[in-house]
């Protein structure tokens, strides 16, 4: 049976992409003006990514 890996490693590889994409995501919005880029809207978002990966994934 193969091993699913190590969870931290999963975390924290989680967390990366999340806020990189959130990052790339609101960078555009911004751009258009549909969304302000501020730092509480960054993090609000990317903990709100990182949650849903999660969910979706387990």
């Amino acid at each position: 049976m193969a091993s699913k890996g190590d969870p931290r490693v999963h975390f924290v590889m989680n967390v990366i992409l999340s806020a990189a994409f959130v990052y790339v995501a609101l960078l555009g919005l911004d751009f258009i003006g549909a969304v302000e880029f501020t730092l509480q809207t960054y993090l609000i978002a990317t903990a709100a990514l990182i949650v849903l990966t999660h969910v979706l994934v387990s």
